[in-house]
């Protein structure tokens, strides 16, 4: 353990120097530094995200129910805050962001790699967005760990399937979960988690629309930068949804 200098500041314990640095505006825009802090902090929360996301997995494989709750309550509440923080960027109107916007290059949010881990944590492995990288590059093998670890759904299933259940087809998977809904007094471990698994799908499809909503606020039907198709993209994603069995058995209970 590393000892704790006698006279140790709050700026030093977070490194406030370093953090409040980062900061670079390339324009002399009044609005481009909203931008760049507002996206910084959502790259903060999703690294709290997937620590959470990490943590929830080991203990689900020790089948250890209260903290996998514990740490997706965590998760689906910072989802909530990201989802807020669109509130804020629609401050910024057309003409404003305009004014900035060519200073981007080819940057584009479509390039975070960790709201990619996050889908493939979750369980939307779409290997397709690893061409989006440099093969050996940083982002590219944190990327590449990610799509081949155990996902949240996969290490839910594990649970389900050490609970005696049948996982072995996606059929016999909603199938059993189907049996948990119907058995919630016999099987509330299992119950609790499949709600805290749609609590984080049904916060990421809010987030998702409200993405969808301040980019057509701000650019309207415009590309987006590093030639991402902008808000018609976001708009095929909206149907997303990383635990498909848990939405499908509704319609059958």
């Amino acid at each position: 353990m590393t000892a704790i200098p006698d006279d140790q500041t709050y700026g030093d314990y977070l490194s406030l120097p370093q953090l409040l640095s980062s900061q670079k505006p390339h324009s002399d825009v009044h609005d481009e530094m909203l931008f760049i802090v507002l996206h910084q902090t959502k790259e903060l929360w999703l690294k709290q995200i997937l620590f959470e996301v990490e943590y929830a997995c080991e203990e689900l494989r020790a089948d250890r129910f209260l903290f996998v709750h514990k740490a997706l309550s965590r998760v689906s509440r910072i989802q909530t805050v990201m989802t807020m923080s669109w509130d804020i960027l629609s401050t910024l109107t057309p003409s404003d962001y305009m004014k900035f916007r060519h200073h981007f290059g080819s940057a584009s949010g479509f390039q975070s790699a960790q709201f990619r881990a996050f889908e493939y944590r979750l369980g939307l492995k779409d290997p397709r967005f690893l061409k989006n990288y440099e093969p050996g590059s940083g982002e590219h093998d944190f990327l590449t760990a990610a799509l081949e670890a155990p996902s949240v759904y996969d290490e839910a299933n594990a649970a389900l399937g050490r609970a005696g259940f049948d996982i072995s087809g996606d059929e016999a998977i909603k199938d059993s979960w189907k049996s948990v809904y119907q058995n919630t007094e016999t099987y509330p471990e299992l119950y609790g988690l499949a709600e805290k698994l749609v609590d984080l799908d049904d916060a990421l499809a809010s987030w998702r629309h409200k993405h969808v909503i301040t980019v057509e606020r701000v650019i309207g039907g415009r590309k987006g930068t590093g030639g991402s198709a902008g808000a018609a993209y976001l708009k095929t994603t909206l149907d997303k949804r990383a635990f498909p069995a848990l939405w499908e058995l509704r319609s059958e209970l």
